[in-house]
């Protein structure tokens, strides 16, 4: 078991670490809001009014990427069935406003993986993971993204040595229901008292408190408003922060 002190707060007997993917560990916000836009712009074309709409439903204003909104912390499954409901407010079947959603989406997806490089791993991640991995620990991450999304980030970055755990969202619940964080922790072998979540916004921090977890670490990259990373026990800047006691 291993002390982690982040700040002026010490979390003791850790032995796992799980971490949220998009803007925890990927700066994925500028994939997220050509991602967003190209879902929005298909869908209006099948269903003309619908584009201004989904960018906001999306949680886009102005071009901007809200970190709390439903594209940076929502499943696929969830972003589809919000996007499937303004459909249907124009009239058509529930069934078909579905239907709409989710080839729109499969149309985004094929087109980004044939077209999009990687987002970038933030600065220093991999040298923190290295340590932690080297402390003993035990590694993970958790993501609202599918599972093939998780998977293709962390071969992409060659993270693979280090993580045990590579999990999305592929149907079921999504952040921030604590049965994501007990599936991931029961994955890992470890009790949820003893793991640590790292993540960047409310839906991080709610999932693993409901779950038991030993503790939340919130982290931003860039200046966010205090509600972002409200409900986790510590606020850092980067991963280099977590550091590991002897």
């Amino acid at each position: 078991m291993t002390t982690i002190q982040c700040r002026d707060i010490k979390f003791e007997r850790i032995e796992a670490v799980i971490f949220d993917k998009d803007g925890t560990l990927e700066d994925s916000e500028d994939f997220l809001r050509l991602l967003g836009h190209k879902r929005s712009r298909i869908i209006d074309a099948r269903v003309p009014g619908t584009g201004d709409p989904l960018l906001m439903a999306f949680g886009l204003m102005d071009n901007t990427l809200d970190p709390t909104g439903l594209l940076a912390v929502g499943s696929r499954g969830e972003t589809e069935i919000a996007a499937a409901a303004y459909i249907a407010e124009t009239g058509r079947g529930w069934l078909d406003s579905l239907e709409i959603a989710r080839a729109a989406f499969d149309e985004a997806d094929e087109f980004f993986k044939k077209n999009a490089t990687p987002s970038p791993l933030f600065v220093g991640c991999l040298e923190a993971i290295v340590n932690l991995s080297q402390a003993g620990l035990k590694l993970g991450i958790l993501s609202a993204a599918s599972t093939e999304r998780v998977q293709a980030f962390a071969q992409h970055y060659q993270l693979d040595t280090y993580l045990q755990l590579q999990m999305g969202v592929d149907s079921g619940p999504s952040k921030p229901d604590p049965a994501l964080f007990l599936q991931a922790c029961q994955s890992l072998g470890v009790e949820p008292g003893v793991t640590l979540m790292v993540g960047d916004s409310p839906a991080d921090f709610q999932m693993a408190k409901r779950a038991g977890a030993a503790g939340c670490i919130g982290i931003s990259w860039r200046p966010a408003s205090s509600d972002r990373l409200a409900g986790a026990d510590v606020a850092i800047a980067s991963l280099d922060e977590i550091l590991i006691q002897s």
